[in-house]
């Protein structure tokens, strides 16, 4: 049976206009477009690998907010923090991604830290590519 390696992501209900987009690199197929505000990112039926993802905000939630996100992949553990649409992840490597973290940080904040809600990086980069 064929798994679903796919994602959704939506923001909490705020008073501040605007959207998450995000897009997720897979397995054999490399970057797919973006998506926004709940849609699904990723694939169905075919047993491929999420690897990477950027994530990124638009309209005034960008003008007042960073967003930073990290991910723990498999053989790295949780890598770096990407901020607002750089990659996060790997590629060539086919290893799959097995959690994210993302957090929303007022614009120009500092970045969390290395260590964030019981989970430390063990890689310092935030994207690695064979």
């Amino acid at each position: 049976m064929a798994c679903a390696s796919s994602l959704a992501i939506t923001l909490p209900h705020a008073a501040v206009c605007g959207s998450i987009k995000y897009q997720t690199h897979i397995q054999g197929i490399g970057w797919q477009g973006w998506r926004s505000d709940g849609d699904m990112s990723g694939t169905a039926g075919q047993s491929r690998r999420l690897e990477a993802i950027r994530i990124k905000l638009t309209g005034d939630m960008a003008k007042r907010y960073d967003v930073y996100y990290r991910v723990h992949a498999q053989r790295f553990g949780w890598m770096g923090w990407a901020k607002n649409g750089a990659s996060a992840g790997t590629a060539g490597y086919s290893y799959r991604l097995e959690a994210i973290q993302i957090v929303l940080v007022p614009k120009g904040g500092r970045a969390p830290d290395a260590t964030y809600k019981g989970a430390t990086r063990q890689y310092e980069k935030a994207f690695a590519q064979q």
